[in-house]
């Protein structure tokens, strides 16, 4: 397959994803709500690899409201990003404009879409799906700046947007130049983030600006990883919220911020190593809560006191939410798990299926003649046997940790009968010195241990793209044609201690 090829079969996997919006877990959320989202579907198909050519290809539609799907790869950056002007849009140099237009998607493709320092920022504007995108890093102080800070802004008069396997981070909090993650403002309804990392960022986002702006949500926010974050997951005014199978990993602060009669459902999401993840704070103007299936583990809650109202350390529901669309949430207990394998930009936009498995969509389905209708994603082929030699024999390996009387270097000698483990059940092993193109790996695991690891990734080591990733190893992993040094097998869970036996590496 080229890598033209390549790049329109992901967005035939995207076009066709939408046509199972119904699905038990995949594109549900209030963005399905209110007509529905569907983007840029039947439109033009547009490749960027600059934002410039992201602005033009807004403006060189026929209306503002013409569908056009933009596919975007590279880093797009303040020096390749520039107004450009037209009647179909409105756009400006310093930030992705999605300004009074509808009927856009903007996914990433290929080797990847990071957008760096540069924010994208959406105001008076409908039907619109940002999908695999990195934003990092986005300034309202210091050098250079974007879109107040934020990495995506929905600003005022927005409507209908869903935001899927992003990874959106920043290198700290206001004192540092940042704002926040995702904030939602002035009239913005029926909005969907999923599947999604949210990192290293003072503000995870908010739903309303101030005590006053009352118009905003429904939103609703799923499959996604929290991961040091201080505060707003989200701050939520007036609005109602649904958050469910998310994992919250190490809260600083808080969490889930209602407040001001904001309301919020928060079910079967997995929080860890947190304070006050729920509850009304920093102010007495109380929000409320529906809870169900959470799982609280190693959670400190503030004792209750004026502008501190945690829900905890025992929550119960202080009000009744209902949620129009259907969803099968996944039990929580798998849900870091899951969230591991499925978050962020580059893994394929795999997703759960609501029973605890990864599946991706248009290539793992059902029925669907692909793959072997299992529900988990597998990269390519689940068994068939390799063609040519196995490059790891001639390379080299290392990895984040090894188990007592392991060895890196057993993975790469051809004897199934030695292996490596991690210490524990998580852990990295990587082979390296490769400096070739390779598409496909096949992980064997010791005789008598198959089954033990239950999330796992397979991660181009050099610029940290996911190639594949799943619930269960399967007999090869294919991915396009990669060219390399590293590549690393990373286990994000299992039930007991994996035991890798061999790490073949192949270009088939």
């Amino acid at each position: 397959m080229t890598k033209k090829q390549f790049q329109h079969t992901i967005v035939a996997s995207l076009i066709s994803s939408l046509a199972w919006a119904a699905s038990p877990s995949f594109a549900n959320g209030f963005h399905t709500e209110n007509g529905g989202t569907t983007g840029g579907e039947g439109g033009q198909i547009v490749h960027a690899t600059t934002g410039t050519q992201i602005h033009a290809a807004l403006c060189n539609r026929a209306s503002s409201d013409t569908p056009i799907i933009i596919q975007v790869e590279g880093t797009i950056n303040h020096g390749n990003t520039s107004k450009v002007s037209g009647n179909s849009c409105n756009t400006a140099a310093d930030k992705i404009e999605l300004k009074d237009i509808s009927n856009v998607t903007l996914i990433g493709v290929g080797q990847g879409a990071l957008f760096d320092e540069l924010g994208i920022h959406i105001r008076s504007s409908s039907n619109i799906i940002i999908r695999n995108v990195h934003v990092r890093n986005v300034k309202k102080s210091g050098s250079p700046t974007s879109n107040g800070g934020d990495a995506i802004g929905m600003e005022k008069d927005v409507s209908n947007v869903w935001v899927d396997h992003a990874t959106l981070e920043a290198s700290g909090g206001e004192s540092d130049g940042y704002d926040a993650l995702v904030d939602m403002k002035n009239n913005t309804k029926y909005v969907t983030v999923s599947y999604s990392i949210l990192r290293n960022s003072g503000r995870g986002g908010l739903v309303g600006s101030s005590d006053s702006d009352d118009n905003n949500g429904p939103v609703t926010f799923h499959h996604n990883y929290y991961e040091n974050i201080n505060s707003r997951t989200p701050l939520l005014r007036h609005a109602t919220a649904h958050s469910y199978n998310n994992y919250y990993d190490g809260l600083i602060s808080s969490g889930m911020n209602p407040r001001i009669g904001g309301k919020i459902k928060a079910e079967n999401n997995y929080v860890k190593d947190s304070k006050d993840p729920l509850g009304t704070f920093y102010t007495n103007d109380m929000g409320f809560w529906d809870v169900s299936g959470n799982i609280w583990d190693n959670v400190r809650w503030s004792n209750d006191g004026s502008k501190v109202h945690p829900a905890g350390p025992n929550p119960v529901s202080t009000t009744s939410i209902h949620i129009p669309y259907q969803y099968q949430p996944d039990q929580a207990s798998c849900v870091p798990a899951i969230v591991m394998a499925t978050a962020g930009a580059n893994k394929n936009l795999a997703v759960s299926d609501g029973r605890c498995h990864v599946t991706t969509p248009g290539n793992d389905q059902p029925g669907n003649g692909n793959g072997n209708g299992d529900g988990q994603n597998n990269g390519g082929d689940n068994g068939g046997s390799p063609s040519g030699s196995n490059l790891a024999l001639n390379a080299a390996a290392d990895g984040s940790s090894k188990g007592n009387g392991t060895s890196y270097g057993n993975v790469i000698d051809g004897d199934s009968s030695t292996y490596w483990s991690p210490r524990g059940s998580t852990g990295t092993i990587s082979v390296k010195r490769l400096n070739q193109t390779i598409n496909a790996v096949r992980i064997v695991e010791l005789s008598g241990t198959q089954g033990t690891v239950t999330a796992w990734s397979l991660v181009n080591h050099d610029d940290g793209t996911t190639l594949a990733s799943g619930s269960s190893i399967p007999g090869m992993i294919s991915f396009p044609d990669t060219n390399l040094d590293k590549i690393s097998f990373v286990i994000h869970a299992a039930s007991g201690t994996p035991a890798i036996a061999e790490f073949e590496v192949y270009k088939n």
